[in-house]
């Protein structure tokens, strides 16, 4: 159990909602959402943290998929064959994560987002759906990809959601539309992957992730309408100015405070 103040009960559901917002456009959502879990509940271990945000990004994303795959049709034996490798690999990286002495979590975090945040800022969403590789090659290559971001989501996580989507946009050749449901449907392998260690290890707490699942969920729904329908350029400048703010919010957390 823990109790909350009414402003960071506020500052919670804000980011977990923005975080399903931007998660369900560009990938990313936990970027903002991991941060501020750890902002808010510095008491917590690290690990219950981190499955609370599987939880929650699982339910918003589920949520997000099934609207894009309404959408366009998604290559199912490409998306089960890879997202079977993403559970996997994400199970292997949760479990070392869970293995390994947690304190460098923190001060790792700011760095890692200013990597991820960099990474982003070049580069750019398909626009034109030409597919790079041939069946047999394409699912070897996406499932390789998806191993390494499954365990890379498993042991810590912020920015897979992004990861998944430029392996599909930059790799694969699809385009931003097209990729979106294979995209969403490999990070809910993984995450749910390291969410059965976390469970199995006894790290989580049903009453927060009942809360930052239903704000994920409301925040997916509303930025998978927008992305369909008006494209994702300003919510790019949101992400941006909101993760900076995030790293100075970390960096301060880790080492000045």
């Amino acid at each position: 159990m823990f109790e909350l103040s009414f402003f960071d009960l506020s500052l919670l559901l804000a980011c977990a909602l923005f975080a399903g917002l931007v998660d369900s456009i560009i990938g990313g959502g936990g970027m903002i959402q991991i941060p501020a879990l750890f902002a808010v509940l510095p008491g917590f271990l690290p690990a219950t943290l981190l499955s609370v945000n599987k939880f929650g990004s699982i339910v918003g994303t589920i949520g997000a998929a099934i609207q894009y795959s309404r959408a366009n049709r998604v290559p199912w034996g490409l998306v089960v064959i890879s997202s079977i490798f993403a559970f996997c690999a994400s199970v292997a990286g949760a479990y070392l994560v869970t293995q390994l002495p947690t304190e460098w979590l923190r001060g790792a975090l700011p760095f890692l987002l200013i990597a991820l945040l960099l990474f982003n800022i070049k580069s750019s969403i398909g626009l034109v759906h030409a597919p790079k590789h041939q069946h047999h090659k394409q699912k070897a290559i996406a499932s390789a990809g998806a191993s390494i971001i499954g365990f890379y989501d498993g042991f810590l996580g912020p920015g897979a959601g992004a990861f998944y989507k430029l392996l599909y946009t930059r790799i694969l050749g699809f385009d931003f539309l097209r990729s979106a449901a294979p995209a969403k449907f490999l990070n809910i392998a993984s995450n749910l992957g390291a969410l059965c260690v976390f469970f199995y290890l006894g790290y989580f707490d049903w009453k927060l992730g009942l809360l930052m699942a239903s704000a994920n969920l409301v925040g997916g729904q509303i930025g998978t309408k927008i992305a369909i329908k008006h494209g994702n350029s300003f919510i790019r400048k949101g992400f941006f100015i909101l993760v900076t703010i995030l790293i100075m919010k970390t960096f301060y957390d880790a080492f000045l405070k």
